[in-house]
């Protein structure tokens, strides 16, 4: 559905950004102070230091992999704008399709080319891990890797039981196997997001540098969940 121009001015208004601007902005910097914005009320799991770190990951291999680092980077501030949406809706709602939706309108007013802004569309649309709408350029492969490097990890670690706690999520339930417990439940917990998730991050990386990144993510994070069910059970 195409918005219309009072609409794209409203959201960009709400969002921080001044739809008319008199001086040129940088873009970079009107994005990140738009995307801030919208996580005041964020979730700690996927709060903006999330996105502030995944921005991060996209300087470290952006320029390795030949991106468009204004494309990338403005990607990286918006990948994550529709989550409360989602979380709000426990799951109901895709946070990649409204934060795409979202990013339209946030940037329709900057001086972005029409293809760039697609682009950075086009890289919200296509970060999420559990999706069939893949990423189709080296910017949205980037930002993809990223955000998932983040997921990983001594930091996805943390993130993972920071979630669980979010639910109100019990610690560990060795009575149900995690493939056969529900997410945004009082079994999604630190180990589940671990076993269908987490544990499959490194082989869907796809970018060299991410790779690279990723094998001694996933080789601690690993030990790290061994170690958790041996200290559970009790052996060690």
């Amino acid at each position: 559905m195409k918005t219309s121009g009072s609409n794209i001015k409203s959201e960009a208004r709400r969002a921080g950004v001044d739809p008319n601007p008199t001086t040129p902005i940088d873009p970079r910097l009107a994005v990140r102070q738009a995307a801030q914005h919208l996580f005041a009320d964020a979730r700690g799991s996927h709060d903006w230091e999330h996105t502030l770190r995944v921005q991060r990951l996209c300087l470290h291999i952006g320029p390795k992999e030949g991106a468009d680092m204004e494309v990338l980077e403005c990607a990286a501030y918006l990948h994550d704008i529709g989550r409360a949406t989602q979380d709000a809706a426990n799951g109901g709602v895709c946070h990649a399709i409204k934060g795409a939706e979202m990013a339209r309108d946030i940037l329709a007013p900057l001086s972005i080319t029409e293809a760039g802004k697609a682009n950075i569309v086009h890289c919200v649309r296509a970060h999420r891990f559990r999706s069939d709408y893949p990423p189709r350029t080296q910017e949205a492969r980037v930002l993809f890797d990223a955000d998932k490097l983040d997921a990983i990890g001594a930091v996805g670690v943390a993130r993972a039981y920071l979630f669980a706690g979010e639910l109100g999520a019990c610690l560990h339930n060795p009575d149900v196997p995690p493939e056969m417990t529900r997410p945004y439940s009082r079994d999604d917990t630190g180990y589940r997001e671990f076993v269908v998730k987490l544990c499959k991050i490194k082989d869907r990386i796809l970018t060299a540098e991410g790779r690279q990144l990723a094998e001694e993510r996933h080789a601690f994070m690993t030990l790290f969940f061994k170690r958790f069910l041996e200290e559970y059970e009790g052996i060690r």
